[in-house]
């Protein structure tokens, strides 16, 4: 390069430098057509810099505890970090002594670990909530700001329906209501098979966006063995609700296919090898292995014929339902408090306890079904089924089922949905 180019762009370079612009100059090369040196210089443009709004931190803030066993309210308080003056206020308040180990507790909490709001379910659906006053705290019970909101479950059989409802995220409550709409058509002590599937919507309560419990079942769906079992909940005008079938016929039948909620057979219906006789004889009734104070439930609506021992049955309780039918359901500890002849009772009722009374080599409920007085298989016999939908309302129950089958249909599509 001549002298004399590096001297015209030395005052170049020292106006980019004192501008504080850094640039690359690209070297030079000479042009296919000219002999001469081509200069390449970059042009720094200003930049417009605005200023950053730096924002304050939040004020307040939102935590929550639950307080576990062996919790006491100073640890829990300090672990939520609400100052420790308004902690000492706090302990010495009477109300705070219905906190139990289980309930959540929110509190609404100053940028100075003050507190302004503290609160938590202090039964079913009434909320304790202590504020902060101009005078210090004031506590008060009042009615929670529950909502009730949708959810939508799905998922498959591979060993027991609550292990299936365990993966599938679905609370026990709503385990045991499937089990109790399908009994009828569904032995959960039998017929589950790998692979059956189910899907179910229900009602989930929950307070300030936290789920709190789950609700009844809305509407469900199991499929064992191939063959697709429906229901919908439905409220009836007279009064009263059930679950129906998409047809508007009614899930619920007179009966109970088993009167306790999850057991296992231990000896069915027919011949047998008498345990203390050591001989074959007749079976006339069902053997449920059970744990010792297990609840029984009433296998139908009827009337209590009778309450006491009956020699190798023990402790008995034999109820007396509509037309021939009656049944029985001995070995029993106990039967239910107040229960005595002419006692009616619904379906489901908790009539006794499971024990080892009389002739029994275990805890067990022998489960006997009679009809005429002659005792019949009630896995061997078709039960009866409850009153349907009425007439006048069935295009108001189908107009109700559609919607709910939509939701339905919706997780079939995905076997292992969780829908909300």
């Amino acid at each position: 390069m001549s002298e004399h180019a590096r001297f015209r762009r030395a005052p170049v370079i020292a106006a980019l430098a004192l501008s504080g612009a850094v640039a690359a100059f690209a070297a030079m090369a000479p042009a296919p057509d000219a002999g001469a040196p081509v200069l390449q210089v970059a042009r720094a443009e200003p930049i417009e810099l605005r200023a950053v709004t730096v924002l304050p931190a939040a004020s307040a803030y939102l935590r929550e505890e639950r307080f576990e066993r062996g919790d006491t309210l100073a640890g829990m308080l300090m672990r939520m970090g609400i100052a420790s003056a308004d902690a000492q206020k706090l302990i010495r308040t009477p109300a705070l002594r219905t906190l139990r180990p289980g309930h959540m507790v929110s509190a609404e909490i100053g940028g100075g670990g003050e507190l302004q709001r503290l609160s938590y379910l202090v039964a079913r659906d009434t909320l304790m909530a202590v504020e902060r006053t101009a005078d210090g705290f004031h506590a008060l019970e009042a009615a929670a700001p529950l909502r009730v909101e949708t959810a939508m479950r799905s998922g498959v059989i591979v060993s027991s329906l609550f292990s299936a409802t365990d993966a599938a995220g679905i609370p026990d409550s709503v385990a045991i209501q499937i089990a109790d709409i399908f009994a009828g058509d569904v032995d959960f002590h039998r017929d589950l098979r790998q692979g059956d599937r189910f899907a179910v919507v229900y009602e989930q309560i929950t307070l300030n966006g936290r789920v709190v419990r789950a609700g009844r079942v809305l509407a469900a769906e199991f499929v064992n063995q191939g063959r697709s079992y429906r229901a919908v909940h439905y409220e009836l005008a007279r009064g009263g609700s059930g679950y129906y079938a998409p047809d508007g016929s009614n899930l619920r039948k007179a009966f109970l296919r088993s009167p306790l909620e999850f057991s296992r057979i231990s000896s069915g219906f027919g011949m047998r090898r008498h345990p203390f006789q050591r001989s074959w004889r007749a079976h006339t009734g069902i053997d449920y292995a059970a744990p010792s104070g297990t609840k029984v439930r009433a296998a139908g609506d009827g009337v209590v014929e009778s309450v006491g021992h009956h020699g190798g049955y023990g402790k008995v309780v034999v109820l007396r339902h509509r037309g021939q039918y009656s049944t029985l359901y001995a070995h029993l500890s106990r039967a239910a408090a107040g229960l005595r002849r002419g006692t009616r009772v619904a379906q489901g009722d908790i009539i006794g306890h499971v024990g080892q009374t009389g002739w029994a080599t275990g805890p067990h409920l022998h489960y006997e079904f009679r009809v005429a007085g002659k005792a019949r298989n009630p896995h061997g016999i078709a039960m009866p089924a409850g009153e349907p939908v009425p007439g006048a309302e069935l295009a108001a129950y189908r107009l109700h089922a559609e919607s709910l089958a939509g939701r339905l249909a919706l997780l079939a599509v995905n076997p292992l949905a969780r829908l909300e």
